[in-house]
């Protein structure tokens, strides 16, 4: 399993939405850089994320699931350039990871969050994602 980061204004959609959606989940939409999309396209169904909120927070809040694979994104009109996956919501953070305390973290120095920062869909290494989850309280982190 691959693990994922996921950046969303929570005025455009939050944490609190992504939950709400339920056990059906929603289209990740919206996405217009080639690279994020691609990450998108090697998603594989369980495969787990973080739902960090962007602009306003700047915090991983919660743990998503990917639950449909790649396909065309329908807010992109008749653009096939542009795919999106299905997510839903698996758990909250117990304690929401702040970006201040992820570029504090020497161990978490490479991630993308940190080298990438404009990158709306970014890998995360097993590595980084079993630390994230320690910093949030998470003793048993899903995989």
């Amino acid at each position: 399993m691959a693990h994922w980061l996921y950046k969303s204004e929570p005025s455009s959609w939050s944490w609190q939405q992504q939950k709400d959606a339920g056990e059906k989940g929603t289209e990740w939409t919206g996405v217009r850089n080639y690279l994020a999309r691609n990450n998108m396209r090697a998603m594989q169904i369980g495969d787990k994320g973080f739902f960090y909120h962007s602009n306003d927070g700047l915090e991983i809040v919660g743990i998503v699931e990917v639950c449909a694979l790649s396909h065309p994104d329908f807010t992109a009109k008749d653009d096939p350039r542009w795919d999106c996956v299905d997510i839903r919501a698996v758990r909250d953070m117990p304690k929401p990871v702040s970006l201040k305390d992820i570029k504090a973290n020497p161990k978490l120095s490479q991630m993308s969050l940190v080298t990438s920062m404009r990158l709306s869909v970014q890998p995360v290494t097993d590595e980084e994602w079993l630390e994230v989850c320690r910093m949030g309280g998470l003793d048993n982190p899903p995989v």
